[in-house]
């Protein structure tokens, strides 16, 4: 599970560091000076047509500046960069970079893996403190969240080839642009002034032919006279659906997981004897539950036959166990059946529209629309059902169990549903986004800008393949009718009591139906249930949700050198105000919110908020041209807030800059951030959810917490009536149900943030920049949702049993199944901590070579130094650097040539082997598995890219990524690298003239 995960490291060899063509440090040059030492990528366009030519707006400040050096440590990747990535997914390309490595991608958000209405999403995570954590802006403007109660964007909605830079920074980003940006800002910065027609259309395919990507767009605009420029642009883009059951090394008895060793000799814990705990097993099968229905006669939890496709019976066969709820052989449900979606499908129309209008220089309008559709579909697991209550009198029973039937009670039957359909999503995301403003110069150096900023989400998740629970079970219990014919209990009882499942004794009345409606249901067998008991128990239900927002903002910018001036220049500042206000709605389908379906009983989600700001920023340049003072400048910002939810919060940074000579300039930030809490985090209702939770009290869990463990189980367990504590085992591979809500007391986190770095521009290497930075984020009172499984463990691994967690973990109190988790409730608490620090570093060197043409060789990587998670006051720190998502070294590399219309690039994209296992689980167990499988090998990507231009109007590209077709590691199906293998793509780029 990955709460969260941070960049990488980066070697003291600054040859093992990386970056795509077109990535640099984005200010790079001295002022007064020339560009000559700045490779061309880093070199920025004006934002805006009425913008001086050498007037720069930095993300992360407000204030046009004439150079490109700031304190704030920016990564820009431009669209040539993007372009030559091979991918038309943003946050696939993203994800490349070390501080957007842990991002969210439609990869993470398919099949079984994404979360209730997140498939096809694509969100970022900067620093991988997470999604909410990390302010996305278009132009330097709030987007609206594609998210429920989140502030997350969905970044579909970016036009892709609209994109001119995507600004990444890190420190001092709340004080400049609000809340939500603890860990940094990406700023997706879109091309302007289009005058002409632009057209560009790519496909892409795996070399297995599957994994297709489809993209195309086509701009036009045109200028009016030298006072308005109108454009619009239209984009299209399908990713195909790609299932594990695509690749032969995820399907059948190919699949290769680590399961815990059957030849351990290790009983009730570890006891270190030098024997593997886990180790690598294919062909594993769940022990008791097959897809054609396990029955269990004498009611001892285990199958003794299921229903042949022949009709006859078959003796169950438990293979060889594997612990905990495995077996290898036999004839029980594979687990790769289960694999379903590595990808999902995924297709976008995104239509925008700009335009501004030149009155004068002091005042000029502006205007921009968007609108996206956007719809994501993938299939998941089917549903699956443990001791099932088979009465004695249904007469689908196999004849020679029923008299077994009758004297026992019944039957019990376990099964996964393959034949009643996978479940999945159908997502349809409309997004809606206008800005209308005006901006102007007032003379003496000030400018202005007014905006209103309109925003709005509509999202439709049809849920496929889901079963109606009230109608299942009393389909389920069939009955011979007087007529001969078999039916439903329930059409012959009107005051019928429904079939309970064995284990949770849950009731559900028939709601969604009339005696009379119900179909009888054949579950003895696969594929035996009629088509009409399948339509009587299918349901596809819909959820629908909204999200709205506002934003109004004005700002003054400009500089003092009217007044006065210092001995390094003018005074810069910048301050404003901004109103802001966020909603947003989410209504389950009417089944689901009863609790109806096999999924969740969800909440209704509907809440709001508002807040006014104000900010200020400042430059002051002291010193410029003197010795050991080539410039000398500090500057400070400062926001004050107040939210219709928590009240006021304020938020500041100060920096600073020296350079003492041309070729090297020390920067530095120090800042406050805050996040206030998302609408989803204080109102969202109680719904219901299912986890797999491996109970940390299990005998052989006890090593892998902390030193309190043992103890606070053996108390617990005891104390709930267990005999034996010390061999305490939950035999149980189900999923649990438990609640998750949002809660109102919430207040705001708090982070602190400082970066030190430094530029270096040697004179002696022309075309050489190579910028390090240090970060460090320290967050407190950070908002932790945990894991259900996580909060179980929480619960016994803090110093005594008295603590905020084990208060949200319900377990059974005497009886047979004592001590057995039966249920959670999940809330947000302000109670964690996260830290991380390390250093970033990005080396761009441009060399023209004459006749053998120009080379560029960018380099950016990362070295995480920390990452840490505590998870209340008190609690142990869980330390996750060097685990999978969260490499201590990450690193891309890309040298690209051009000479005339040719152009040829090489990336690689790098980071260091992760540890298969927590850093707490290997710590507090040697033996966990065998050295070999410790760690999860190095992420090695290779890509090419070529492009050739045929006159002026036309290019031609294409390309490989992943040329050598590295595959995942063993016992993984994503991870260093995806299933998909090498990719084959190729396009092409047309331009005419102005019309």
């Amino acid at each position: 599970m990955r709460l969260f995960s941070l960049n990488a490291k980066v070697s003291v060899l600054a040859l093992a560091l990386a970056a795509l063509p077109g990535v640099a440090a984005a200010q790079t040059a001295a002022p007064g000076e020339t560009d000559d030492n700045v490779p061309e990528s880093t070199v920025q366009p004006d934002l805006e047509q009425n913008q001086p030519a050498n007037d720069i707006v930095v993300t992360g400040s407000r204030i046009r500046r004439p150079d490109f050096q700031a304190p704030n440590p920016v990564v820009s990747l431009d669209s040539e960069t993007l372009q030559a990535s091979g991918t038309t997914n943003l946050t696939d390309f993203l994800t490349g970079y070390p501080a957007l490595i842990g991002s969210s991608t439609g990869g993470d958000n398919s099949g079984s893996g994404a979360g209730i209405g997140y498939t096809g999403l694509n969100l970022l995570n900067l620093r991988n403190l997470g999604t909410d954590r990390t302010l996305v802006l278009v132009d330097g403007r709030r987007h609206v969240s594609g998210v429920p109660g989140s502030q997350a964007i969905d970044v579909n909605t970016i036009p892709t080839d609209l994109v001119e830079r995507i600004d990444v920074l890190t420190g001092g980003a709340s004080a400049i642009y609000g809340a939500d940006g603890v860990s940094g800002v990406v700023n997706f910065i879109l091309k302007k002034n289009f005058e002409g027609i632009t057209a560009r259309g790519q496909a892409g395919i795996s070399e297995q032919g599957d994994a297709g990507q489809r993209f195309f767009t086509v701009t036009a605009g045109h200028n009016f006279g030298d006072r308005a420029n109108l454009a619009i642009a239209y984009e299209y883009g399908k990713e195909d659906r790609l299932t594990t059951r695509d690749r032969r090394r995820l399907r059948g008895t190919n699949l290769t997981g680590f399961y815990l060793n059957p030849d351990d000799t290790e009983t009730g814990g570890n006891n270190n004897d030098g024997i593997a705990d886990y180790i690598p097993l294919s062909g594993i099968r769940y022990f008791d539950t097959n897809r054609e229905g396990g029955i269990d006669v004498d009611w001892d939890g285990f199958p003794d036959y299921f229903v042949n496709a022949g009709g006859g019976l078959t003796a169950f066969d438990p293979g060889r166990f594997i612990p905990d709820y495995y077996q290898q052989g036999g004839n029980a449900t594979l687990v790769s059946d289960y694999g379903n979606d590595l990808l999902p499908s995924v297709e976008r129309h995104v239509v925008n529209a700009i335009g501004h209008f030149d009155v004068s220089p002091a005042l000029s309008f502006f205007a921009e629309g968007k609108y996206a559709n956007i719809e994501s579909y993938s299939l998941g697991q089917p549903t699956f059902d443990y001791y099932l209550l088979i009465e004695p009198d249904n007469p689908f029973i196999p004849t020679a169990l029923r008299q077994a039937a009758i004297d026992n009670g019944g039957l019990l039957l376990n099964r996964d549903n393959f034949d009643l359909g996978q479940r999945g999503e159908t997502i349809k995301r409309e997004t809606i986004r206008g800005v209308l403003g005006a901006r102007g110069d007032l003379g003496n150096d000030f400018n202005y800008e007014v905006s209103y900023v309109y925003g709005q989400s509509k999202v439709r998740n049809h849920y496929v393949g889901d079963i109606y629970d009230d109608r299942f079970y009393a389909a389920l219990d069939a009955v011979t009718g007087p007529n001969g014919q078999v039916t439903c209990r329930v059409n012959l009882q009107p005051g019928w009591s429904p079939n309970q499942p064995y284990e949770s004794r849950d009731v559900f009345d028939p709601t969604t139906f009339q005696p009379g409606q119900c179909a009888p249901l054949n579950l003895f067998g696969e594929n035996q249930a009629s088509q009409a008991a399948l339509d009587f128990i299918r349901v596809n239900t819909l959820d629908r949700s909204k999200v709205e927002q506002h934003v109004v903002n004005a700002t003054l910018t400009g500089d003092l050198g009217s007044l006065f001036t210092l001995p390094g220049g003018d005074v810069g500042f910048a301050v404003g105000a901004e109103y802001r206000e966020e909603k947003s709605n989410f209504t389950p389908d009417p089944i689901a919110a009863q609790g109806l379906t096999f999924t969740n009983a969800l909440a209704v989600d509907d809440g709001k908020f508002n807040v006014k700001e104000v900010f200020g920023e400042v430059r002051v340049p002291l010193l410029s041209d003197r010795a050991f003072f080539r410039r000398l400048e500090f500057g400070g910002a400062v926001r004050l807030s107040d939210y219709s939810t928590i009240g006021t919060t304020t938020t500041w940074k100060v920096d600073g800059t020296w350079a003492p000579v041309r070729d090297i300039t020390f920067n530095g930030t120090y800042s406050r951030a805050v996040r206030a809490p998302n609408i989803g985090e204080l109102f969202g209702g109680l719904s219901q959810t299912y986890e797999f939770i491996t109970d940390p009290c299990n005998s052989n869990q006890i090593q892998n917490g902390t030193a309190n463990r043992a103890a606070n189980c053996a108390a617990l367990l005891t104390s709930l009536g267990v005999a034996d504590p010390a061999g305490y085992r939950d035999p149980r591979s189900t999923n649990i149900p438990g609640f998750q809500g949002g809660n109102p007391d919430l207040g705001e986190e708090a982070a602190t943030t400082w970066t030190a770095g430094a530029v270096f521009q040697p004179r002696f290497i022309p075309g050489l920049t190579l910028r390090a930075d240090w970060y460090d984020i320290k967050l407190k009172n950070a908002i932790n949702f945990v894991d259900p499984e996580e909060l179980a463990e929480l619960c016994v691994d803090q110093a005594s049993l008295d603590n905020v967690f084990c208060g949200g973990i319900v377990r059974q109190n005497g009886g047979t199944t004592a001590g057995q988790i039966t249920g959670f409730t999940v809330t947000p608490q302000n109670v964690a901590q996260f830290v991380t620090a390390g250093l970033d570093v990005n080396i761009n060197y441009r060399l023209n070579a004459g006749k053998i043409g120009k080379f560029n060789l960018n380099l950016v990587g990362n070295y995480l130094d920390r990452l840490e998670f505590i998870g209340t006051p008190g609690a142990p720190v869980t330390d996750s650097r060097g685990e999978a998502y969260a490499p201590k070294y990450t690193a891309n590399f890309d040298l690209t040539w051009t000479k005339g219309p040719y152009t040829i690039n090489y990336g690689l994209s790098w980071f260091d082997k992760t540890l298969r296992f927590t850093n707490q689980e290997v710590d507090g167990n040697p033996d966990i598995v065998a050295p070999e499988y410790l760690y999860y090998k190095e992420r090695w990507v290779h890509d090419l890219y070529a492009s050739v231009d045929v006159g002026d109007n036309m290019q031609f590209f294409g390309g490989v990524n992943n040329f050598l077709g590295e595959r995942p590691s063993i016992g993984a199906n994503t991870y260093p690298v995806s299933s998909v293998g090498r990719f084959f793509f190729a396009g092409a780029r047309v331009k005419f003239a102005g019309f």
